[in-house]
C-alpha cells in the first residue's frame, strides 16, 4: 500500500504542472493566438519565484512565502506574455517565431540575472513547503494517504485552476467571447466584440498560468534552479494537443503523461521494473516516446475535420445573433 501511495503522490507532482501549463495553452489558442513559448515563460516565471524564495526564505514562514512566490511568478509570466501578445496581435508577426525567440531568450536571461544578483548560476532554496498531513482529511482511509499526506499546496491549486477554467470557458460570457474570437474573429467583430482585447486577455491568462506552472514544477522536484524546466513546456504542448483543447480531456492527458514521467523517474523504487535490468536511459525516454506515439495516433486528417459554420442573422430590430452549426452563440442587443 505504501508503494501505491508513493506512486500516486509522484504522479500528482508531475501531472499538476502539466495540467496548469496545458490549460494556459488552451486559453491562448482558444483566443486565436498560437503560443509555443510555454518553456520560456515557465523558466522566467519559475526563476522569479525561486529568486524571491532565496532572498526572503529566512524572513517569512514556509507557506506564506510560497503563496507570494506564486503571485510573483504569475505576474512575471503575464509581463513576458505581453511581448508575445504585442508581436502577434498588433504587429501580426509570425507567432511561432515569436514563441521560439522567448524560449531561446529565457534561460540565458535567467542565468545572467542570477549571476548579477547572487553571483551564482544555480539559485538554491530550501524546500520547506511539503505538508505532512492535512487535519481530518489526512485521516480518511486510502484517499487520505494518497492525496492529503506529504502533499504540496500547489496540488490543490492546480485542481482549483482546472475547475475555474471549466467554469470560465463554458459558463461565462467572457469564455463565450474568447472562443468566438478564436473560431471566427470576423463574426465576433461584426457584433461589436473587440477581438484584439479578447486575444490580449487570452495571452495574459496563459502567461499567468505558465509562470505559476514553472514554479509548481520546480518546488517539489529540486532544491536549486538552473534556468531549466526539463522540457516540460514542450511536453505540456503535447498534453494540450492530446487533450483536444478541452479541460476535461487535458486533465486525463496530464495524468497519463504524469504516470509516464513517474515510471521514468521512480522505476528503481518499483520492484517489478527494477528487476527487468533495463538501462536507466530507456526509462528516461518513456515520456517522450509516449508523446510521439500518442500524437501520431491522435492526429487527424485536416481535410476530414468538420469546420463550424457561422451565420449572422437579424432576429429583430437592433438585435444581431451569430449561429454556429445551427446553435446561437452570441447576440448583440
Amino acid at each position: 500500500m505504501s508503494l501505491l501511495y508513493f506512486l500516486v503522490q509522484q504522479m500528482m507532482l508531475f501531472s499538476i504542472p502539466l495540467l496548469i501549463v496545458a490549460l494556459r495553452g488552451m486559453f491562448c489558442e482558444r483566443s486565436g493566438v498560437i503560443n509555443i513559448a510555454l518553456e520560456g515563460i515557465m523558466v522566467l516565471g519559475g526563476f522569479a519565484g525561486i529568486l524571491f524564495i532565496n532572498l526572503f526564505q529566512g524572513v517569512l514562514p514556509g507557506q506564506p512565502i510560497l503563496l507570494i512566490a506564486l503571485l510573483i511568478s504569475m505576474v512575471t509570466g503575464m509581463v513576458v506574455s505581453l511581448v508575445h501578445a504585442y508581436a502577434s496581435v498588433n504587429m501580426k508577426a509570425n507567432q511561432s517565431i515569436s514563441g521560439t525567440a522567448i524560449n531561446m531568450f529565457a534561460p540565458a536571461f535567467a542565468i545572467f540575472v542570477a549571476r548579477v544578483i547572487r553571483n551564482v548560476q544555480q539559485i538554491p532554496f530550501e524546500n520547506q513547503f511539503r505538508i505532512e498531513k492535512i487535519p481530518v482529511l489526512g485521516d480518511i482511509p486510502v484517499i487520505g494517504g494518497m492525496f492529503f499526506q506529504n502533499a504540496y499546496i500547489t496540488t490543490y491549486l492546480g485542481i482549483l485552476i482546472l475547475v475555474v477554467s471549466c467554469v470560465v470557458l463554458y459558463k461565462t460570457r467572457f469564455g463565450l467571447r474568447l472562443r468566438s474570437c478564436g473560431e471566427h474573429p470576423q463574426a465576433a467583430a461584426s457584433v461589436g466584440i473587440s477581438v484584439y482585447k479578447m486575444r490580449y486577455m487570452g495571452v495574459l491568462i496563459s502567461g499567468a498560468l505558465a509562470g505559476i506552472g514553472g514554479l509548481v514544477y520546480i518546488i517539489p522536484t529540486s532544491t536549486s534552479f538552473n534556468a531549466s524546466v526539463s522540457g516540460y513546456g514542450f511536453l505540456a504542448l503535447a498534453v494540450l494537443i492530446f487533450g483536444q483543447w478541452k479541460p476535461g480531456k487535458i486533465l486525463l492527458a496530464a495524468l497519463f503523461f504524469g504516470i509516464m514521467k513517474t515510471i521514468s523517474s521512480a522505476y528503481s523504487g518499483i520492484p517489478i521494473l527494477a528487476d527487468f535490468g533495463i538501462p536507466s536511459s530507456i526509462y528516461k525516454m518513456i515520456p517522450y516516446l509516449a508523446t510521439l506515439i500518442v500524437l501520431a495516433l491522435n492526429t487527424k486528417d485536416p481535410r476530414r475535420q468538420r469546420h463550424p459554420v457561422f451565420l449572422m442573422i437579424k432576429v429583430r430590430d437592433n438585435t444581431d445573433c451569430i449561429y454556429m452549426n445551427r446553435r446561437i452563440i452570441i447576440c448583440r442587443f
